[in-house]
């Protein structure tokens, strides 16, 4: 099949360079591209991710909803030792 493409300077100067990288036309470049960017690999499945809790080990009298309190409570914690 025929047509008239126009490319963009950066790509009409990277098939140049495999061009002469390879020895090959211009043809045998730019279908080599054209098929390499339109194969579809399929990629692996994935595990699924899982989130493992683990114990947050919570003391009594911390108020773990109230960010302010409870990092004032942990700073007295801290000078008692």
């Amino acid at each position: 099949m025929r047509t008239t493409v126009t490319l963009d300077p950066d790509v009409a100067a990277k098939i140049k360079a495999e061009m002469k990288r390879t020895g090959k036309s211009f043809k045998e470049v730019l279908n080599a591209l054209v098929r390499k960017g339109t194969t579809v690999v399929p990629a692996e499945p994935r595990k699924p991710f899982k989130v493992r809790p683990i114990a947050s080990g919570e003391k009594p009298g911390f108020a773990w909803d109230n960010i302010s309190e409870l990092l004032g409570q942990l700073d007295q914690l801290d000078r008692k030792r």
